[in-house]
């Protein structure tokens, strides 16, 4: 059973989860955090710098109580200040995903690929005794990428 979680400030992720998940049937989870980001963009950029500089794990709310029916997560997320969110490492650090596959999703402004790298490191080290599979960097309205990494994944006929 699939499960698409994404995090999503300006709406890039959400659009990219919304159409992984109806091109793979999978269940779509929204991670909200308990206090939300302001909508200046740049009062948000200081704040997610502070987290990622403090390696802080915001609280999410309504975080599931178990995920376990799931072998397999798309975990959807902007770059922010170089990495994932740490929000990211929040949820994944919340369950034993021991023998539960993930697929990282990302997008971002600069789509600089060395960012792109340390979220996946990011991710890996959230996301113990997972198998973290290679991630999908891409625009959001790159639907083909989107297709194609969904379709080489074993996703999509």
């Amino acid at each position: 059973k699939t499960l698409v979680v994404y995090f999503s400030w300006s709406g890039n992720t959400e659009e990219m989860a919304n159409h992984i998940a109806e091109q793979t049937g999978g269940d779509l989870f929204e991670i909200e955090p308990k206090t939300p980001y302001p909508d200046d963009y740049n009062e948000t950029g200081d704040i997610a710098e502070k987290e990622r500089d403090e390696n802080a794990r915001p609280e999410i709310a309504d975080l599931p109580d178990s995920i376990e029916e799931y072998d397999t997560i798309l975990v959807g997320y902007p770059i922010w200040w170089h990495t994932a969110p740490m929000i990211i490492g929040t949820f994944l650090e919340s369950y034993d995903l021991s023998g539960v596959d993930i697929y990282p999703f990302t997008q971002s402004a600069s789509m600089d690929t060395e960012q792109f790298d340390n979220s996946m490191e990011f991710v890996r080290n959230s996301a113990a005794n997972a198998a973290v599979h290679k991630g999908l960097f891409t625009r959001a309205s790159n639907t083909e990428s989107i297709s194609r990494y969904l379709s080489d994944n074993g996703f999509m006929e």
